[in-house]
């Protein structure tokens, strides 16, 4: 391998197991160049199904006579790290489905959001497909499996799978899901050895889900998992006697501050997006060494082993630094970006599909309209508006929040895993997909907030008294000047109207002093989150780049039309004013509050959803 590998075996070796924020023992990492092992050459018959809906079976390997797609369109200047621009030459699509057949998986991340829909989907499309393996960081097997039934199978995202299979879901579940107690922090991402071996042996697609979503997250944190993490994947798929493909759930943010039209381009070791916008005579000085940016973050980390408030903030200031100098808005895709860079310079022979999504909402359609779970990224300003605690947010009124909901990017990315995984794949390289809607079919914030008057007008939060909450119309500031004198000024006269509300008070006038002063100081404390949380949020909703998704299109073109209507990831179809108002808010009201706030007629009216 070239001179343009990553090799991190100097700084990883330096780190305490599990990151610099834990002690323990040091791990070992065998120097040098890591390479993963070229995918077997032997013929293997895989499924693939025609356009009467019958399946025929297609020879793989070297004896194929089947003329692989082209690696990459000429429109988009790529080279072979693209994706599909011509279909299969077979009428029969992809053949998804048939891909899992028989198929063992290893996922990391595997109680996330994202990861439970794609393993419940995979589960319900293909009942033949192999083993999951599903790394869960816990104590002991007995608390992993405790772990994945809770979060997992027994959670209701798996409610439709459960009246498929009837009496038989328990036992169809434990033949199919094995909890795997593991860490990616960890050598070989903590798996016990023999366990570990019958990975390596039995595993034909590693998906690695796991990451530390944090915008602002402590810099050492940040890059224990999401670059360091898939430098330990990566090192342990050398063992792996099988792999077909390694697939990495990334995020379309990590092309930083690129503007304008955005390509669906991998990156190389050493990228940064500083020197890209830098003009040609002022370009930029700043070089991107991952070894060092790894021993920074963990250095400072051992130097100031103090674990307080104000050492934390350090460290979220350091990644915020260092994303900034090198051209992107936060920790969280920094490090998401150098993680990519770690993967393709170690992929070695193995075909490696990186999907990035934009931001990830709650289902479309499948396998029920409008599940989520925890708060995604606007989720939080949509309920504080719906509670009449924040009526207005620092956004661009034109500006684009590029949306996509998740089980778009789950039929997206096991549509690339077969296409690029299976037996007409196109071979080695580094395959990206942007699973993104601001191209193709925008979500203007200020559309947006009107879909949030509507919605909140005709289902209203209730109050504790039971009274419906009326919100005004949502107001969108264009700078943090008037957002913050906005923030500031909605408190207090939100303070001013409890204060009065009180007056008839019969404590003790000192009483009544310390009760106003923890008042005032809550209200103050209240202005100066909600302004740190716009600022977080800010290179969001200001955002200048639009995601191209051509090659996701080309590969949603290369389906069959039965395969398109099972594995539906065409953004064009999402209609947003239903979307938002009638698929979203409800199913964040119903599975994230759990129905808290909402009169018991709206509750009911919410259950269809």
């Amino acid at each position: 391998m070239g001179s343009s590998c990553v090799n991190l075996s100097r700084a990883v070796v330096l780190l305490p197991a599990g990151g610099g924020a834990r002690r323990g023992p040091r791990h070992q990492y065998v120097s040098g160049v890591l390479r993963l092992p070229s995918p077997s050459s032997s013929s293997l018959l895989l499924p693939r199904r025609h356009g009467d809906g019958a399946v025929a079976w297609c020879p793989s390997g070297t004896g194929s006579s089947r003329t692989p797609p082209p690696l990459f369109s000429a429109a988009h200047g790529i080279g072979g790290d693209a994706g599909p621009t011509s279909p299969p030459d077979h009428a029969g699509g992809i053949g998804v489905a048939e891909f899992l057949g028989a198929k063992n998986f290893l996922v990391t991340g595997g109680t996330g959001f994202l990861a439970k829909v794609l393993i419940e989907k995979i589960l319900r499309t293909n009942p033949d497909v192999g083993k999951i393996y599903v790394l869960i960081k816990a104590k002991d097997s007995v608390a992993a499996l405790r772990r994945l039934h809770n979060e997992v199978v027994d959670t209701e995202l798996f409610r439709c799978l459960q009246e498929i299979r009837g009496k038989d879901y328990d036992t169809f579940i434990a033949t199919k899901l094995v909890p795997v107690v593991g860490d990616v922090r960890e050598a070989n991402i903590g798996i016990a050895p023999v366990l570990a071996d019958e990975i390596a042996d039995q595993v034909d697609i590693i998906i690695n889900s796991a990451a530390n979503t944090t915008f602002d997250e402590r810099y050492d944190v940040a890059m224990d998992i999401n670059t360091v993490g898939p430098f330990r994947i990566m090192s342990f798929a050398q063992r792996f006697r099988r792999l077909k493909l390694f697939l990495q759930v990334s995020t379309a943010y990590v092309n930083g501050q690129r503007q304008g039209l955005v390509l669906e381009k991998p990156f190389r070791m050493g990228d940064t997006i500083a020197k890209e916008l830098a003009s040609s005579e002022q370009k930029s000085s700043t070089v991107l060494d991952i070894e060092a940016e790894i021993k920074l973050a963990f250095d400072y980390s051992r130097r100031h082993s103090v674990d307080s408030a104000s050492f934390a903030q350090e460290m979220k200031d350091l990644g915020l630094q260092r994303a900034k100098l090198h051209g992107w808005q936060d920790t969280y895709v920094f490090t998401k970006a150098m993680g990519e860079m770690v993967i393709n310079s170690m992929r070695g022979e193995v075909p490696v599909v990186t999907i990035r999504p934009s931001v990830i909402e709650s289902t479309w359609r499948d396998p029920f309209p409008g599940w989520m779970e925890g708060n995604r990224m606007m989720d939080p300003v949509v309920l504080y508006y719906g509670k009449g605690q924040l009526t207005g947010f620092l956004a661009d009124p034109e500006g684009v929040l590029d949306v996509v909901p998740a089980d778009m990017v789950v039929n997206a990315t096991l549509a690339s895993m077969a296409y690029h995984g299976g037996a007409a794949s196109p071979g080695p390289g580094m395959h990206v997909y942007h699973v993104s809607s601001s191209t193709v079919n925008p979500l203007v914030f200020g559309d947006l907030s009107r879909f949030l008057f509507q919605h909140f007008t005709r289902s209203p939060y209730s109050d504790a008294a039971g009274q419906p909450i009326l919100v005004p119309p949502m107001r969108l500031f264009d700078s943090m000047e008037q957002f913050a004198s906005y923030v500031e000024t909605d408190a207090l006269l939100r303070q001013s109207a409890r204060s009065s509300s009180s007056s008839a008070d019969s404590s003790s006038p000192e009483q009544r002093l310390i009760s106003r002063q923890r008042a005032l100081d809550l209200c103050a404390k209240s202005v100066e989150q909600t302004v740190y949380l716009g600022s977080i949020y800010q290179p969001y909703t200001f955002y200048g780049g639009r995601f191209d998704n051509g090659n996701t299109e080309a590969l949603f073109a290369a389906m069959s039309p039965a395969e398109k209507a099972r594995f539906h990831f065409d953004v064009r179809s999402v209609d947003w004013t239903d979307y938002i108002t009638n698929v979203h808010i409800p199913g964040l009201r119903k599975h994230v509050m759990k129905g808290r706030g909402v009169a018991a007629n709206q509750l009911l009216a919410s259950t269809s959803v």
